[in-house]
């Protein structure tokens, strides 16, 4: 959602590298897709680079001292909280299904500006940003929340179709997360690529066809089956949710490390590997493909800005070439990895495994990128929930609030604002750091060899954070 927020240029001390120190050691959660930023941030990223980085190396010199007997008692711990059934699920699910159906009846039918109507705004802003940070806090909400679970268990018993409890998958094995990969990659593609992602109309139609692609096939398939490996919302939402220091099982609550549910987490297939990796990739396309050196690189002059249908081409190019450029650096750093430890298992296995140390920079890059979206769009949301057909409603009294673009705006919010993007990037990678030291250890009974198996991980964990802290301090253009 372009150009919303435009602010100026800010400097910033080198003395702030402290703090910055500081929020490394903290874990923060945060998955993917960079955000138009308010301000342009110019003076001095040396600092902040070369502190990311250094962080980052620092946590695997102390991670690989470590014995693993006493980080694995440190991922072990876990508070209970609180019992509680499934019970409601489904009228919660058909209350999201009533919200979302008014929603796409907003899209057609209220105002065609995207800043207007609710649709775009809660889509984007609200599920597609917002969301995925809850998910990253709490869990799986989105089990709850999802608008099939409830229709699709009214259609099981009105059309005496058996459930999922009765009945063998039905989706073939050998097909694993690709459905929710292509759904993804057609999603990212809408998002990043296409001429008009805001158009009210346009993502009624898109978001309502969805919707009824994947209720057929919930009634073919079974929901279990298709919502664990092709419904690409819960593919994503689910991988996010592992994240989160709040944990359910069976029926009980529990409060653990954030991160700590990644390290049981099975190996994944190829297919959802390159999901995650096209999480991840997708994002930092986002923002790299507003950068006056990607525009430069097909001699666009950034300050004359084209516009998205000018650069279908370019962009397509550009999302397909990231997901294959950062599928390939992983894929090497795990080959190289292996081999340095002197392990022969096999290779898909060790992907699968280590891939998951992937989600904390994803959740990363996904709030660092959509913050000031966030900040500015999401008061735009509140104010057009309670008009969703401009017809003068004032449903939860925020129709006449003023959207104060300020907090994005100006040297001070710049400042805040950068520095909490850039310790949010910094921790994401120290957090996967640690994370894939756990799991290396579940392959490697050596510590010694664990410990070599993820230098080359390491060096591209290096690598990205100095990429992600460019991406925030570099001019953007559109």
């Amino acid at each position: 959602m372009s150009g919303r927020t435009e602010g100026g240029a800010v400097e910033r001390e080198p003395l702030w590298l402290a703090l910055v120190a500081t929020l490394v050691l903290l874990p923060t959660p945060a998955f993917a897709h960079a955000s138009d930023r308010g301000h342009v941030l110019l003076l001095p990223t040396g600092y902040y680079i070369a502190g990311g980085a250094l962080a980052v190396a620092v946590s695997f010199l102390v991670l690989a001292l470590l014995p693993p007997a006493a980080l694995d008692n440190f991922w072990r711990r876990r508070l209970p909280l609180i019992a509680f059934g499934d019970g409601p699920r489904t009228i919660v699910s058909l209350l999201s299904f009533a919200g979302f159906a008014l929603l796409i009846a907003a899209g057609l039918f209220g105002s065609r500006d995207p800043l207007s109507n609710p649709l775009p705004l809660a889509i984007w802003t609200l599920l597609w940003t917002g969301f995925t940070l809850l998910q990253g806090v709490f869990g799986d909400l989105w089990s709850w929340l999802n608008p099939w679970y409830g229709p699709w268990r009214i259609a099981v018993r009105v059309l005496g179709l058996r459930g999922d409890e009765k009945r063998s998958p039905r989706l073939p094995k050998w097909l694993g997360f690709w459905p929710a990969f292509v759904l993804f990659f057609a999603f990212a593609w809408f998002e990043l690529i296409d001429p008009a992602p805001d158009d009210p109309s346009r993502l009624a139609y898109a978001a309502g066809a969805y919707w009824l692609v994947g209720f057929v096939a919930m009634l073919a398939f079974g929901y279990s089956d298709w919502s664990r490996r092709g419904e690409f919302l819960t593919v994503f939402f689910s991988m996010v949710a592992r994240f989160a220091p709040l944990q359910r099982e069976e029926g009980h609550l529990s409060l653990c490390w954030p991160g700590a549910k990644l390290l049981a987490a099975e190996p994944l297939p190829p297919s959802g590997t390159a999901f995650l990796l096209l999480a991840l990739s997708s994002v930092s396309f986002d923002g790299l493909s507003k950068t006056f050196f990607w525009l430069g690189l097909f001699g666009i002059n950034p300050l004359e800005f084209p516009g998205r249908t000018v650069l279908i081409g370019i962009g397509s190019f550009g999302l397909v070439l990231t997901f294959f450029l950062l599928a390939a650096v992983f894929a090497l750093a795990v080959l190289l990895g292996q081999r340095l430890a002197g392990d022969a298992q096999p290779f898909e296995k060790a992907a699968g495994l280590l891939v998951w140390s992937i989600v904390p920079i994803a959740l990363a890059y996904h709030i660092a990128h959509y913050l000031t979206a966030l900040l500015v769009d999401g008061q735009y949301a509140l104010v057009a929930l309670s008009d969703p057909f401009a017809l003068g409603w004032n449903l939860f009294d925020t129709a006449d609030m003023e959207v104060e673009a300020g907090v994005v705006a100006g040297a001070e919010s710049a400042w805040w604002l950068w520095n909490c993007q850039a310790g949010v990037i910094i921790a994401g990678h120290v957090l996967a750091v640690l994370v894939a030291h756990g799991l290396a250890w579940r392959m490697h009974p050596k510590v010694s060899r664990a410990a070599l198996s993820q230098l080359p991980l390491t060096f591209l964990m290096i690598a990205y954070t100095v990429f992600g802290l460019w991406l925030l301090a570099t001019p953007t253009a559109g």
